[in-house]
């Protein structure tokens, strides 16, 4: 199958499908639009002094969220119109709040089974609660600003490109793949946690996608995830805390409770990733139209 994801008209030079049109291309030129806008934005920031951390100061707290969103977002934007031709019905924008907060609760109500299940077996409980959470940041940062750039490189970009060219199946992989590997520098981290991040939720926001095609429902999915476990739960957010309303303590085998690097790690976690993608699939392959596809909608020359 040709690594050209999108049809292009057969009088347009071979040298162009190749290096501009083919997934492959595409794919190097969001990196290289993304690496370079992040690091202008980065040294702008610094020198306006908005880069820190303090969750009081509104600005370093923007600037936190800009740095990570403008770069991806703007590169998807530019080889969506410009290169493919399209509107970016994936990224509507009539979807981003109703999506977005459907997805969010979708994401919060995972989060809180694996939590409840965990309960149940005796590897967690609550000590207290807290009022010193920083809700805003937790919201902005490991919440929005993360779902987006994540959903945005790993599923919008990784694997609708390998799905249009490839199919599903590779698609599956390679993104899963990625994005378990992303995450094998962050604290707490193990091969397994990796393994782990890719099957949980590498294939189940794949299969979200390609059943959907919404990327604010992948990205309110994500946030509430990260946001719940993190902020409401007292879990560490793929290897990292930033302190909790409940006062939630872990105790058992790392396989279980996912040790430092949070409920991510937890074989809970996986299975439950794995049986809801499992039926996500099943439920889009038994519709009577599962195969119809509706064509993007396409820009005029």
């Amino acid at each position: 199958m040709s690594s050209v994801a999108i049809p292009m008209p057969p009088v347009r030079p071979a040298w162009k499908r190749w290096l501009i049109d083919s997934a492959i291309a595409r794919i190097i030129i969001f990196v290289a639009i993304t690496i370079p806008l992040g690091l202008v934005l980065s040294v702008a920031f610094g020198w306006l002094g908005w880069v820190g951390n303090e969750p009081s100061h509104p600005l370093k707290l923007a600037s936190g969220v800009l740095v990570r969103v403008v770069p991806p977002v703007t590169a998807y934007l530019l080889i969506v119109l410009a290169i493919e031709r399209r509107r970016p019905a994936e990224l509507a924008w009539h979807k981003l709040l109703p999506h977005g907060a459907l997805g969010f609760a979708a994401g919060a109500l995972y989060i809180a089974v694996v939590i409840t299940l965990l309960w149940a077996a005796g590897a967690y409980r609550v000590d207290g609660t807290s009022s010193s959470v920083q809700w805003a940041r937790a919201l902005l940062i490991p919440g929005l600003a993360t779902a987006i750039l994540e959903e945005i490189v790993f599923r919008g970009l990784l694997f609708r490109l390998v799905d249009e060219a490839y199919g599903l199946l590779p698609a599956l992989a390679v993104s899963a793949l990625f994005f378990g590997g992303a995450h094998i520098g962050n604290p707490g981290a193990t091969l397994w946690t990796s393994i782990a991040i890719a099957v949980e939720a590498g294939i189940l926001f794949g299969v979200l996608y390609h059943v959907t095609q919404s990327l604010p429902l992948c990205m309110g999915v994500h946030m509430g995830w990260n946001f719940t476990q993190g902020a409401v739960f007292g879990s560490a957010v793929s290897g990292t805390s930033t302190g909790s309303w409940l006062k939630g303590s872990f105790t058992g085998p790392e396989w279980l409770t996912g040790g430092a690097f949070g409920v991510e790690g937890s074989v809970v976690t996986v299975l439950l990733g794995l049986a809801i993608s499992g039926t996500l699939y099943l439920a889009h392959r038994r519709r009577p139209a599962h195969n119809a596809t509706v064509p993007a909608e396409a820009l005029p020359c």
